[in-house]
This record gives C-alpha cells, structure tokens and sequence, in this order.
C-alpha cells in the first residue's frame, strides 16, 4: 500500500477502544501492515499459512481479519471509503441506482421453454 493509500484508508479506518481510553491493550501489530497482508492474500489467492514472512505472522493477520469481519469493519471501512471518493467527485455520497446482472446458463433440451430465454448480449440460449 502507498503513503498516499495508507493516509486515504486510514482516515476512513474506525479509532481503536484503547485508543479513545475507552479500554483494551494496544495491538501488537500496525493496522497498515494487517491490512497490507489481507491484500496480498486476497491477490495473490494464497492460503493464511503460506503468508510470506514479511508480514506479520499469519494467526495474529488471521485473528485480525476474523475480528473485524465479526463486527462488520470491513463493509463500514468499504462504505466509508465509498462515500469518500463519491464526495470528492462532487456526486452524492449514496447512489441513486444500481445495476444486476445475472449468469446464463447453457439449457437443456429438457427445459421447458416457458422458463427459457436468449440473451442478445451473449448471444446464448438458456436460463437466468
């Protein structure tokens, strides 16, 4: 992660109890360097284990992850951020609209063609 991502993802990031003297011990590892190791696994697609010895080590990046996806940190870092960016851009920090789209899937010729469709987009023949 760059400085310039770091000072962008940190101030989005919610302040530690302990930090507020609210309670708690201090972590053991910088927030950065956490969630630099997420990364790398979400990129690179490698088991916790097998996390290069670079980062932290991987239980304690493991526990990390697990806590805060229990109470929901990762949307709320994922929204704020969001939002952010969208303010920036001078557009309204909540979306007006959304866009779905779903998967075809190739049919049988036991599918009855009342449930069967063809996506002009894909050009294929089969179901939603």
């Amino acid at each position: 992660m760059t400085d310039a991502e770091w000072a962008e993802v940190r101030s989005a990031m919610p302040v530690p109890a302990w930090l507020l003297k609210q309670g708690g011990r201090p972590e053991a590892y910088c927030h950065r360097e956490m969630l630099d190791a997420v990364r790398y696994l979400v990129d690179n697609g490698v088991k916790w284990m097998a996390l290069p010895v670079d980062f932290p080590y991987w239980r304690a990046v493991y526990d990390f992850f697990r806590r805060w996806r229990a109470c929901d940190y990762v949307r709320e870092l994922y929204e704020r951020l969001r939002r952010t960016t969208r303010e920036r851009k001078g557009r309204n920090a909540e979306p007006s609209a959304g866009i779905i789209d779903s998967q075809s899937v190739d049919a049988s010729e036991t599918v009855g063609e009342d449930s069967r469709g063809y996506d002009g987009g894909k050009s294929r023949d089969g179901r939603n």
